[in-house]
């Protein structure tokens, strides 16, 4: 599956928004108060979001920012969490309609030609409604929505894109959630056959 630069770049975001949620977070040791945290939890972290992801215009955020895009990222979640095709492709438009969506080229910060969906001086949550919605929308109409997954490990949620040729990835990361999944096997079967 052929993916442009600045979609990838988008879907890239979609998932590390979608990973900031606490349900994407694993379950907690168990100690008093501890439990999933929200990877943005305030101002500060979003901030610090939007600068990983070389969000440009980023002018001064307040709560009503942080809100908003809490619920982009809720809507985000509605995307992954559907197989029907037309649903997510009404999840879509209702998102990058809400945004304004402004079509422009433009090239900045190094980056050659590239399309914005987002008006000129858009809110942060318009920007990544318009520009990852617009990549969500190039997922559902390739017809490769079942690439939008959560991790099969039983204690992880996260989301990734499944970007393999013959869509079998399971898990967000073959190094953490996927190995230690096979180690557990191994281990089992191991402890069956001995015993």
């Amino acid at each position: 599956m052929l993916i442009p630069h600045d979609t990838r770049i988008a879907l890239d975001t979609v998932i590390d928004l979608l990973n900031t949620a606490p349900e994407s977070e694993p379950p907690t040791s168990g100690e008093p108060g501890a439990g999933p945290v929200d990877g943005l939890a305030d101002i500060a972290a979003l901030y610090d979001f939007a600068r990983r992801h070389r969000i440009s215009g980023v002018g001064d955020l307040h709560e009503k920012d942080l809100y908003a895009v809490r619920d982009v990222r809720t809507r985000f979640a509605e995307i992954f969490a559907t197989d029907e095709a037309r649903t997510a492709a009404s999840l879509v438009n209702a998102l990058v309609a809400a945004a304004g969506t402004t079509p422009q080229l433009s090239n900045h910060d190094g980056y050659d030609w590239h399309v914005h969906y987002f008006a000129p001086d858009a809110s942060v949550a318009d920007h990544l409604a318009a520009d990852c919605g617009m990549a969500l929308a190039f997922i559902v109409v390739a017809g490769e929505q079942e690439r939008l997954r959560r991790c099969e490990a039983p204690d992880c949620r996260h989301a990734f894109v499944d970007l393999s040729r013959n869509r079998s990835r399971r898990y967000c990361s073959s190094r953490t959630c996927g190995n230690r999944l096979h180690v557990a096997a191994y281990r089992a079967r191991r402890k069956e056959a001995a015993g």
